[in-house]
């Protein structure tokens, strides 16, 4: 797809009927994703770089025609790719860049990164099984699917719940219903957080997406 962008753009252009530009995809946010009954450990070994944009899926299916769908999580101490020694075979992956949680820190103040850690660390105090996934303009906390997502600005946190439009009980008004407007994040409601006053009340709000 890197290697071919015109022809990936005009085969969706076909398919979905519309007119995409080149310009209009973030290529550096591309990631492959492979999806099996089971992977053997050095498939998952061979992909367990913190920084390689590849996702392993299993998926099972069980009687009655249900299906389980489950992600292999990346260990925490996974290298990165850059402790390859043989570069030339991966050329392809500078056009690419995967974020970390660092990369949203970085330069941004100390109150707002301690705003951060401390609804950071409330959230996941949820759920045992929830892990944070970074993205380029925001953070997703999610199990096997997303529940919330957060996006540090100057002087305040944005946080998004995966909730649709009428489905948060929310007797503050605190989450602004943003379903009919352009947002960033996945769900139907948006906070915007300048302190930790509320943060108890807020958790009472995400934990409804859980």
């Amino acid at each position: 797809m890197l290697e071919y962008k015109a022809d990936f753009i005009i085969e969706y252009n076909e398919k979905k009927n519309k007119n995409l530009k080149r310009s209009d995809v973030d290529w550096s946010q591309s990631k492959v994703i492979f999806i099996s009954s089971s992977f053997t450990d050095f498939q998952i070994q061979a992909s367990n770089f913190k920084d390689l944009p590849i996702e392993l899926w299993t998926v099972k299916q069980f009687e009655d025609g249900i299906i389980y769908v489950s992600s292999i999580k990346k260990s925490k101490a996974s290298p990165s790719i850059n402790s390859i020694k043989n570069k030339g075979e991966i050329n392809t992956l500078k056009e690419l860049k995967v974020y970390s949680e660092e990369d949203h820190l970085k330069d941004k103040s100390e109150d707002i990164q301690d705003l951060y850690m401390t609804f950071k660390n409330a959230i996941l105090n949820l759920n045992n099984d929830i892990n944070i996934e970074p993205k380029k303009l925001y953070m997703v906390f999610k199990t096997e699917r997303n529940i919330a997502a957060i996006h540090l600005q100057k002087k305040a946190l944005k946080l998004w719940i995966n909730l649709v439009s009428g489905k948060l009980d929310d007797p503050k008004n605190l989450a602004r219903d943003v379903s009919q407007t352009g947002h960033w994040g996945t769900g139907d409601y948006e906070l915007l957080i300048e302190d930790s006053k509320n943060l108890e009340y807020i958790m009472s709000l995400v934990k409804q997406a859980l």
